[in-house]
């Protein structure tokens, strides 16, 4: 007997991601609660400059 992979099986309905699928396209992208700062402040530089060097 051979066994059925995930591929071959067929995929259900999903009430749950339906539902979610239309809020979105009623209300719109929900905004975040916080906002990111940009990757520049977050991150920290990789090496240190050495002293005297100008930032520009």
């Amino acid at each position: 007997m051979k066994r059925k992979t995930a591929s071959s099986t067929k995929k259900g309905f999903n009430q749950k991601k339906d539902v979610r699928a239309i809020a979105r396209e009623r209300v719109g992208p929900v905004k975040p609660s916080r906002p990111i700062p940009p990757p520049t402040r977050r991150k920290k530089p990789k090496h240190k400059r050495p002293p005297g060097e100008v930032e520009e």
